[in-house]
């Protein structure tokens, strides 16, 4: 009797990914049909941009910052220093957009373990304009992006803006899985944090935001020891009452992976970082892997109905969740040989899970850091009391 109850009290735990699977697709489903609005709402405002080194199709990728379909605007960039290689496709930058202000910088002026937010407090600070617009340097927007992100600010109640982002590159097999996993899995649990307790987080590719909302915090020179900024920034703004909008707007990100073990090193140190600073919420993405349940309900009841019903559910419901979001909600193609792999990247996003809790460390910008409280801590400081 008691080997019968735990068997069907472990099948029921192995069904309450369904459950969550489920509040994906009401999440998706009630997010995107929304539209962006239109308005005339149109500041001036400064683009940040920290840059650290020459990432592939740069000029292509500032040159789309150009372009844009707005009155007034300026571009900053901030490099570490005169010797940065990405220096020369800067001055070609402003050599092919004279009508443009763009400006350069030197050095954060900070020896902070976060060098890209160290920069980004130098960057608001020389700003020339209240309205600021941050964002990854290996993004590509379109011409109409500075007015879509921007528009909602015109409501005082709005904080700061933020919006989806695709892998530009789909070539090599870890590439396929980045993006098969940022729609069917990381944009799934967005959508429901959006659903269940509204936008508490930006994303690093787009923040449009004010130095006003930026400072209430104390600005990035209050974060600069931290990792996590985008999502830090969202929480910030957020925890001091104002809203953060989620946009069904997209930018493509060229940020390339030549194999599976690159891609998995980065998202285990995301995964090292969320552990340490969300515990319960990193815990419970246990609870929103529903490969490894439902492997795990046949292995413990083997027989034909357990299969069909854990497998079957399983495979309909992450095709639904990564079609709804992909294809009807970003208006991405999406084709069979990317569907095949979603049980692969499933596996991978739970190895990376279980490999989080091995991690004491995190590798950042070529030096090791423990996480203490949300702060990066040298490797070499005394090892935190267990």
């Amino acid at each position: 009797m008691i080997s019968y109850l735990a068997l069907y009290i472990f099948l029921f735990i192995a069904a309450v990914p369904a459950i969550y699977y489920t509040l994906v697709l009401i999440s998706s489903f009630s997010f995107f049909p929304r539209a962006l609005k239109s308005t005339n709402y149109t500041p001036p405002l400064s683009i940040l941009k920290p840059i650290r080194g020459l990432d592939p199709d740069a000029y292509e990728n500032f040159a789309s910052l150009c372009r844009q379909n707005y009155p007034e605007y300026e571009i900053l960039f901030c490099v570490s220093d005169e010797d940065d290689p990405v220096l020369p496709t800067l001055e070609k930058l402003i050599r092919d957009f004279p009508d443009r202000s763009i400006r350069i910088l030197y050095g954060s002026g900070s020896n902070a373990p976060n060098d890209k937010v160290a920069k980004l407090a130098r960057l608001v600070r020389e700003a020339k304009y209240e309205t600021v617009v941050i964002g990854d340097s290996d993004v590509r927007v379109a011409p109409d992006y500075l007015r879509s992100v921007v528009t909602p600010l015109a409501d005082p109640k709005v904080g700061a803006v933020t919006c989806f982002y695709m892998p530009a590159r789909t070539r090599t097999l870890a590439e396929n899985l980045l993006a098969i996993g940022m729609v069917s899995d990381f944009y799934a649990g967005l959508l429901v944090d959006w659903k269940l307790e509204g936008v508490k987080f930006a994303l690093g590719p787009t923040i449009a935001t004010t130095r006003a909302r930026l400072a209430e915090f104390g600005g990035f020179q209050a974060i600069e020891n931290q990792c996590g900024d985008d999502l830090l920034v969202g929480r910030l703004i957020a925890e001091r009452g104002h809203t953060v909008e989620l946009l069904p707007y997209t930018v493509l990100k060229y940020a390339g992976f030549q194999s599976v073990d690159e891609l998995f090193d980065k998202r285990l140190r995301w995964m090292v970082v969320m552990r340490n600073m969300r515990p319960w919420g990193h815990f419970g993405l246990l609870f929103t892997l529903g490969l490894p349940w439902a492997l795990a309900a046949i292995a413990v009841h083997p027989s034909a109905p357990v299969a069909v019903a854990y497998l079957g559910a399983y495979v309909a419901f992450r095709f639904a969740i990564t079609w709804s979001i992909c294809v009807r909600g970003l208006k991405q193609p999406l084709t069979w040989k990317e569907i095949l792999l979603i049980p692969v990247w499933d596996l991978v996003a739970f190895c990376i899970w279980l490999a989080s809790f091995l991690r004491k460390t995190v590798r950042w910008r070529d030096a090791e850091y423990y996480i203490r409280d949300g702060i990066l801590v040298p490797l070499n400081s005394p090892t935190p009391e267990e």
